[in-house]
């Protein structure tokens, strides 16, 4: 799939700077929705503002930024921004800084992505891991000690293994280390972490023994540079490839998992950015598709869109409730609480 949106490629790294360093004076303007958060949903915002935009004939200016999940909700809950995206549900801690300021929300369900574990094009050994080679890989232990790939599997090369993978502040680096560790921010510390998921593709893309992991939308838009890695599920059986149609039928396991934008109360006071919420639904179907996620059925947009119009402030996450393997279906049926 040839993603259309030129934020995705390798060769536009400074336009994605141009994005993300607006102008203070923007901000200010009373006309502006000012969008932050997750690199992985940012190509969703910035398709989502590009069209905005466009239909409003230049009355409404949206600002994009990538300051990771963990980076957005600290702004959205001090109330800097009017909308956050998330790669993963708000945590505890964030919905308290919230609380505490007085920030009430709406979570609204963007699309599903298949967290895409990605390799150099020429390497032909690891075409699919399985879930405990990628702890092994990745576990604290492995720090500074599992460095080449035969140690990962001895019918592996002599290869030098070199890691990239999101900071500490990502939403993805949360949600893959929960994963695949069994609990979140459990990682191991010498590998090159970027918030930018375009600079872990582009580490990938250079080194021939590297692996890095990040959203199936910036493997799709250069794919011709790096290979995606199957993964076995930990109960067993056959690889599964990170692609829509698994992620749908949900054997795509544990690394598919839902994406959100993060609304405020206060914001949708306001009509430009209450507009901007109802404009990403009625077309997030078709913008998640076009740059790489995996579209909700088109009821849950439908049930996002009666939250939105009456509304219906909360998390479907609550404190106990799991993330790792959720569907779709599971996610809607979900009350906000």
């Amino acid at each position: 799939m040839q993603s259309k949106r030129a934020f995705l490629s390798l060769t536009t790294a400074a336009a994605l700077a141009g994005v993300v360093g607006f102008s203070t004076a923007w901000a200010q303007t009373p006309t502006t929705v000012r969008v932050d958060g997750s690199s992985t949903v940012f190509p969703i915002s910035e398709a989502v503002a590009e069209e905005f935009q466009r239909a409003q004939r230049g009355a409404v200016r949206v600002t994009v930024g990538t300051s990771g999940t963990g980076g957005g909700f600290a702004r959205f809950c001090r109330g800097e921004i009017d909308i956050t995206g998330a790669s993963r549900p708000a945590r505890a801690a964030e919905l308290e800084a919230c609380r505490a300021a007085g920030i009430r929300f709406i979570e609204l369900p963007v699309a599903f992505d298949a967290l895409t574990v990605a390799v150099h094009r020429d390497n032909t050994w690891a075409r699919q891991l399985t879930v405990q080679q990628l702890r092994t890989i990745w576990e604290p232990a492995a720090t500074g000690r599992i460095t080449n790939w035969r140690q990962v599997d001895p019918s592996f090369p002599d290869q030098a293994l070199t890691l990239f993978g999101p900071g500490t502040a990502s939403g993805t680096f949360d949600y893959f280390t929960e994963a695949i560790m069994g609990r979140s921010g459990q990682s191991r510390t010498d590998f090159m972490a970027s918030e930018d998921d375009n600079v872990i593709v582009m580490g990938v893309a250079r080194d021939r023994g590297a692996l890095g992991y990040f959203g199936m939308a910036y493997y799709l838009a250069n794919q011709d540079r790096l290979r995606s890695v199957s993964v076995v599920p930990a109960a067993g059986g056959a690889a599964v490839a990170p692609t829509m149609d698994n992620v749908i039928a949900g054997t795509y396991q544990p690394l598919a998992r839902p994406l959100f934008f993060y609304v405020s109360e206060r914001a949708l006071q306001r009509p430009e950015v209450r507009q901007f919420s109802e404009f990403f639904l009625n077309n997030g179907a078709r913008l998640s598709r076009e740059v790489g996620f995996v579209p909700l059925p088109a009821e849950a947009y439908t049930v996002a869109a009666g939250h939105l119009r009456d509304n219906r402030f909360g998390t479907r996450f609550a404190a106990g409730t799991p993330t790792i393997g959720v569907r779709i279906q599971e996610v809607m049926q979900r009350e906000p609480r």
